[in-house]
């Protein structure tokens, strides 16, 4: 596997490594070799967005929170870990700018460097692409690890968009991750799903979940599960709520993220959610007349507060 260096790094280890200071070695010996340097420690977050339920917007999420992220001054890489079905880039609308993937990168074809993909909106954002005519079985599950290092050295935030399902891509998604997110639609189907994912995942981590698609008039009239319900069944701690929009999916065909739209009800609550991920304080959901829609999310207010 090769080792993920920028030439800036190179660079530096040589220069490095010339100005150390070298003993003589006693006549008839080989002379000392300098000391290597180290590479720095990874510092950034790996957190992978899972579900394990399929069509409940994790890619959405990815895309949105790490937009929301970025726009706060943190340096985010989003990996599309679903090999065979690219669509990350195409929520962020930069479909036409990749020219390597995920798989050109760990089978060393491309370098990393030429694989990401610079945000057009934001400096502080980029992408790795998933490869679009291969198989999950392709990923060999230590490259990807030490991919996910290389990228935890060179970013704050390591979002990985992960494949639905249970099998070979959700474990290399996870494998190099260090938390989870799991997003949830208020459907008994899908609290299934995540409940099983929640249980696959090591038991030293703590998931946080995001309920998306939320609409608070069926939940009203009792035809749609509650937040409350969602999360007496999941119990974990609650990073945020997204409500049913149609502007999703307007967003989504313009490759447009909501995170970016300060009249977006939704783009509000991932801007929170990027707030709370970083560890500041935000407003709950409840406290926005553009999410609240009424007297259910101010009760959900109390909720997100009590996190």
């Amino acid at each position: 596997m090769r080792a993920f260096e920028t030439g800036a790094t190179a660079v530096a280890s040589t220069l490095a490594s010339a100005a150390a200071p070298v003993e003589a070695a006693p006549v008839g010996q080989p002379a000392p070799q300098p000391a290597q340097p180290q590479p720095a420690p990874p510092h950034g977050r790996a957190i992978v967005i899972t579900s394990g339920k399929g069509g409940v917007g994790k890619t959405t999420t990815t895309a949105n929170l790490g937009t929301a992220l970025a726009a706060r001054g943190q340096r985010v890489v989003l990996v599309d870990a679903d090999v065979g079905l690219r669509n990350l880039d195409i929520v962020l609308g930069l479909e036409s700018r990749v020219r390597f993937h995920l798989l050109d990168v760990l089978e060393e074809k491309a370098s990393l460097d030429e694989a990401l993909v610079r945000d057009k909106r934001s400096d502080s954002l980029s992408l790795l692409a998933a490869a679009q005519t291969r198989e999950k079985e392709d990923v060999v599950t230590a490259h990807m690890t030490a991919l996910i290092e290389e990228l935890r050295r060179r970013f704050d935030y390591v979002l990985i968009d992960c494949p639905a399902g249970i099998e070979k891509g959700f474990k290399n998604a996870v494998a190099g991750a260090q938390h989870a997110i799991i997003v949830c639609t208020p459907e008994v189907s899908a609290v299934r799903d995540a409940d099983r994912v929640v249980g696959l995942l090591p038991n030293d981590w703590h998931p946080d979940l995001i309920v998306n698609r939320v609409r608070p008039q069926l939940v009203k009239k009792g035809k749609m599960l509650s937040v409350e319900d969602v999360n007496d069944i999941l119990r974990l701690p609650l990073l945020g709520v997204i409500a049913e929009e149609p502007g999703v999916i307007v967003a989504t065909n313009k490759g447009e993220p909501l995170a970016l739209d300060p009249a977006s009800g939704i783009g509000a609550a991932y801007r929170a959610i990027a707030a709370k991920l970083a560890g500041d304080e935000a407003p709950s959901a409840g406290s926005d007349p553009a999410v609240s829609g009424g007297g259910w999310f101010a009760k959900l207010g109390a909720l997100l507060g009590g996190r």
